[in-house]
């Protein structure tokens, strides 16, 4: 069962819980309040395609000593004009 966060309306206390999608949103624990289902990040991306984005994070950062060449908006920081 997936785990949600809600955040209550009336006193904002975020909690988490495990529901079915479908289920009914849960009522604050502290203020008896109605809750909604909030989005705090991004799922985490496991196996294959969390490599390919790694190395496409890895491809934006110059390595020194590589040869990197410095071209039009290259945006290393590293320019010498």
């Amino acid at each position: 069962m997936p785990t949600y966060n809600y955040q209550c309306v009336k006193c904002n206390l975020q909690i988490k819980k495990n529901n079915k999608i479908y289920d009914v949103t849960p009522d604050c624990p502290a203020c008896g309040g109605k809750t909604e289902k909030i989005f705090l990040s991004a799922p985490a991306i496991h196996g294959h395609m969390a490599r390919g984005r790694e190395l496409a994070i890895e491809s934006l950062h110059p390595r020194s000593g590589d040869g990197h060449i410095h071209g039009m908006g290259c945006g290393c920081g590293n320019h010498t004009q």
